[in-house]
């Protein structure tokens, strides 16, 4: 499914992302083997669990899987000890080839996670470095290397050395021939624009039709893809929004967040999201239960590329700890089949297939602005749309139900596609969304 020189959008990338849904999946959590008192041994062959939840995923209806740190480290993924070796906990080559084989035969693209900012302790041009030897891989202070955000067993590369400019470009590649479909490059915004804008146009040559996505958290995003020559950032401006107005009762937060992200959208499509290994899960971070469905709607009918957090779409909780292990809350290990599974929240399940499908079914939105048609603290009517369709969405967090006549939108008539209240799907002539409830509205 990749090295094909298909021509590629500035402001959407490859064609396929148009129509890309990530269900992501970070593995060492995902299958056991971190954190774990006793790692499994490379005979276990535990990334193979990941392919046992593939019609999972499909049956949520993504088409991709978005995989975390998959090479080896010393412990969390992030601290990678060789880039070219599938991380012993997980499995080995042999794996990663049924992985991807078994996800294109799906129709399933994979999205790796590259750790290409900072190296672990155990990385062999580190360990000679330490032991006299050659040095100029990594960056130096007076006292010593430098560290990632103080972090002693992040090591940051050099990337002012052609010579790490050469391995990042050729260990991408490497993955890409191996069938990967693209990178998610982890700490983006601590590496030079300059760097990345060296390396993906060598690897584009080969693999035109690859996607590449910049872990950006705040600042120029447009900017940043522009120099970095990134096809798309994580949006994290408008997850913090997203969760923030809902918990506030503040939608004017939430629309200026939708206002810059249609500036964005002129110039990329970025990724977006509820929920990730990084943060708190949308179940625990939202107060009221009854809003975390207007998460979802506001993910599901904005422009962007987005990613559904594996667990998330069953309700699953976890609170991200500012500690040493704080992340394992929101990294559990899943068991090996999906039938075998928690299965926390039925409803929040089928509200994820049902406006995914919706989603699919309307693929312009990859590209849609938003537009205020009302707008208060609590309630929140917004038109989503682009040049070959729109929808109107109406968000109320009010203890009343939020009640109108489409005319006061500019609206004659609307059909309800989907809704809190379960409405009828008839054409009708006034909005009435239930207390703490939302709606979608073709007109």
């Amino acid at each position: 499914m990749t090295g094909s020189s298909r021509e590629r959008s500035s402001a959407t990338g490859p064609g396929w992302v148009e129509h890309a849904i990530w269900w992501q999946v970070y593995p060492l959590g995902f299958v056991g083997a971190f954190p774990n008192d006793r790692p499994p041994t490379p005979d276990q062959h535990r990334l193979r669990r990941v392919v046992d939840w593939y019609d999972h995923a499909l049956e949520l209806g993504a088409s991709g899987i978005a995989l975390g740190p998959i090479f080896a480290s010393r412990t969390h993924g992030y601290d990678t000890t060789d880039h070219y070796r599938i991380d012993p906990r997980l499995g080995d080559d042999a794996d990663f080839d049924y992985l991807v084989t078994e996800a294109h035969r799906r129709g399933l693209r994979i999205l790796l996670d590259g750790v290409f900012n900072h190296v672990g302790t155990d990385f062999a041009r580190y360990q000679e470095a330490v032991s006299g030897g050659d040095d100029a891989w990594f960056r130096k202070r007076r006292n010593g290397f430098v560290a990632f955000e103080g972090h002693d067993g992040l090591i940051t590369l050099n990337h002012d050395n052609p010579e790490v400019t050469d391995y990042v470009a050729d260990v991408m590649s490497h993955w890409l021939r191996r069938g990967a479909d693209g990178w998610r490059l982890d700490a983006a915004y601590a590496v030079p624009d300059a760097f990345w804008a060296r390396v993906l146009p060598r690897v584009r040559t080969e693999f035109g039709d690859a996607w590449f996505v910049g872990e950006v958290i705040h600042g120029d995003y447009a900017g940043t893809v522009s120099a970095a020559t990134f096809d798309s950032v994580t949006q994290y401006e408008l997850w913090k929004a997203i969760w923030s107005s809902l918990n506030d009762a503040n939608f004017h937060e939430l629309d200026h967040a939708l206002r810059r992200h249609a500036e964005f959208l002129d110039a990329f499509v970025p990724m977006t999201f509820i929920g990730n290994h990084d943060v708190t899960r949308i179940a625990s971070q939202v107060e009221d239960p009854r809003h975390a469905a207007h998460a979802l709607v506001v993910l599901l009918t904005t422009g962007g590329t987005p990613s559904i957090y594996a667990g998330d779409e069953w309700g699953y909780r976890g609170v991200k700890e500012e500690r040493f292990g704080g992340d394992d809350a929101v990294r559990p290990e899943f068991p090996a089949r999906p039938q075998d599974a928690e299965h926390l929240g039925e409803d929040a399940f089928r509200l994820h297939q049902h406006l995914i499908g919706l989603r699919r079914r309307h693929p312009w939105l990859h590209t849609a602005r938003t537009t205020a048609l009302s707008l208060t603290n609590s309630r929140y009517v917004y038109r989503t749309s682009s040049q070959t369709g729109s929808l109107v969405v109406a968000l109320n967090l009010d203890d009343a139900p939020l009640q109108m006549s489409l005319s006061e939108i500019g609206l004659g008539s609307a059909r309800i596609l989907a809704g809190s209240g379960a409405p009828p799907e008839d054409r009708v002539e006034a909005l009435d969304v239930e207390p703490h409830g939302w709606a979608i509205l073709a007109p």
